[in-house]
């Protein structure tokens, strides 16, 4: 390429990301250059999602100054009037908005739907393309949006959500497009058309943030790592892959190490009473789970047909399918969520719903993790990590009650061993967003219950993170004191011990089919 067709699109000299308040960046000394594509990477709490939020205009990007208050830095950005973020906190942001627009209350027959994703998608269209029908663009066809254009976005599957988000940064062709995660909670299919458009060339440019090199295409040539609010890497690609190399090679020799080490604390932990649930659940259910001929449907259109399942104490289940099949739904017929329940014959330890059962005595044998779960915790960015994980104990979302010694100590121990060791009353809003899911996690798995529900917990992990909560999960499963329902895409989450599968299938008959692994 010619001298005068490379010029730079980026430049932060000495540089620093704020919200007025907090400084999560510093020290910011980059340049993107117009014939470079770059990913941008690093740990949980690295630095990426803030990065991503202070390019999209949520965070500022300051020039640092001296004592003087002469400008001695540099912050220069081509296409900051113009410039999409795709990621989880976008997501969350947005069915906050539509919880708080919520208007069901005031509207005849009790239900609003919100926003579409027809309408969120059409107000960024250009207008040279504003009269185009949207079932015809080659962005809502490719990752199967046509379907979900009508349909609430608060009724959509995480999924089905982020493709959404990102069909409308696509449409809307701005100058910097910045994809934080993009391959997580997609489905098979829509993984491989992302894969195909990165591949290609577009009126955009792209910003990859993510943990995992083995999803990025070839067309990417330069790597920024992010580690602890500051550049820990700055260069090209190549360089960074043999870097990377040694370094997974030296955290492969020490995982075994690692989980035999948490293994031990595991062990350690239950002998001292630490993982010891309730008396209250102590009791041993042999069915946990019994659904008979479950139909639930929304607009005429059935999302769940005529499905039978029964779990049974100590069976672990992977539960999967592509975006929208239902797994959410089928989920949230257990947690509560979903009120069709009591219009279907199901049966939670032992007791039928709709026969006197209170929502309390179901959630105290249960633990959650969950991305509306993830959501409503938000609005408790100010509780500490500690708190979080005590709430779980309460059942409650946010935290109500006193905390006594024992809980401090119990959630302290779990936190330590998801990976928060000294970090116990750091505030969940000062986490970022895989962190706060490794405290969910916590939250969820502090009092052992009975039930473990995991929908696709390991949204947001960095690669170390992921293989210290699987590790955790796995311990949890081994003990024989919880059964595990997991909902993921990734084939690398699934846990050697679900043997019994849950298989989606939506828009055929029967929509659903149940498989047994080799025990």
């Amino acid at each position: 390429m010619a001298q005068s067709e490379k010029q730079p699109v980026i430049t932060m000299k000495n540089c620093y990301v704020t919200d007025g308040r907090t400084v999560f960046l510093s020290n910011l000394n980059w340049t993107v250059n117009s014939d470079e594509n770059w990913i941008v990477t690093g740990s949980n709490g690295g630095g990426k999602s803030a990065l991503a939020s202070a390019l999209s205009g949520s965070l500022e990007i300051i020039p640092e100054k001296a004592a003087d208050g002469k400008n001695v830095a540099l912050y220069f950005n081509l296409c900051k009037d113009s410039t999409i973020s795709v990621s989880f906190e976008a997501a969350a942001k947005l069915i906050e908005e539509e919880k708080l627009n919520d208007e069901s209350e005031f509207i005849e027959g009790g239900v609003d739907i919100g926003r579409t994703p027809r309408e969120l998608i059409s107000a960024v269209l250009p207008i040279d393309k504003k009269n185009e029908p949207l079932e015809d663009n080659k962005f809502v066809k490719a990752f199967n949006t046509v379907s979900v254009l009508d349909r609430g976005l608060k009724y959509l599957s995480t999924g089905e959500i982020r493709r959404t988000l990102l069909v409308r940064a696509l449409v809307a062709e701005p100058d910097l497009l910045v994809l934080d995660e993009p391959f997580e909670g997609l489905d098979t299919e829509s993984r491989k058309s992302l894969r195909t458009f990165l591949q290609d060339k577009t009126k955009s440019r792209i910003l990859l943030m993510m943990d995992r090199f083995d999803t990025v295409p070839g067309t990417f040539t330069n790597v920024l790592e992010l580690s602890k609010g500051k550049i820990s890497f700055c260069g090209k690609k190549e360089e960074y892959e043999r870097i990377n190399a040694e370094r997974l090679e030296k955290e492969k020799r020490t995982f075994e190490k690692n989980l035999e080490i948490l293994k031990n604390a595991v062990k350690a932990a239950q002998a001292e009473g630490i993982v010891q649930q309730p008396e209250s659940l102590k009791e041993k259910i042999p069915v946990l789970i019994e659904m008979k001929n479950v139909v639930v449907q929304w607009d005429n259109k059935r999302v769940l047909d005529n499905l039978s399942w029964k779990v049974n104490n100590g069976e672990h289940w992977l539960i999967r399918g592509p975006n929208g099949s239902g797994k959410t739904t089928l989920l949230e017929l257990i947690t509560g969520d979903n009120s069709q329940v009591f219009c279907n014959d199901v049966s939670l330890f032992g007791k039928k719903r709709g026969t006197g059962e209170t929502i309390w005595e179901l959630k105290e044998k249960m633990g959650i993790v969950s991305y509306r779960l993830h959501v409503d915790y938000r609005n408790f960015g100010g509780m500490s990590a500690e708190n979080i994980v005590i709430s779980g104990l309460h059942d409650s979302v946010g935290l109500y009650t006193k905390t006594g010694d024992y809980e401090k100590i119990l959630a302290g121990s779990w936190l330590d061993l998801c990976g928060f060791e000294g970090r116990h009353e750091e505030k969940f809003g000062n986490l970022s967003y895989g962190e706060q899911r490794a405290v969910l996690i916590a939250r969820a798995v502090v009092k052992c219950p009975p039930l473990l529900i995991l929908d696709e917990p390991c949204h947001g992990l960095d690669t170390a993170s992921k293989k210290r909560i699987l590790a955790v999960l796995r311990n949890i499963a081994e003990s024989g004191i919880t059964t595990l329902l997991h909902v993921t895409h990734d084939p690398d989450e699934v846990l050697d011990c679900e043997k019994h599968i849950m298989e989606l299938h939506p828009g055929e008959n029967p929509m659903y089919q149940i498989l047994v692994q080799n025990q």
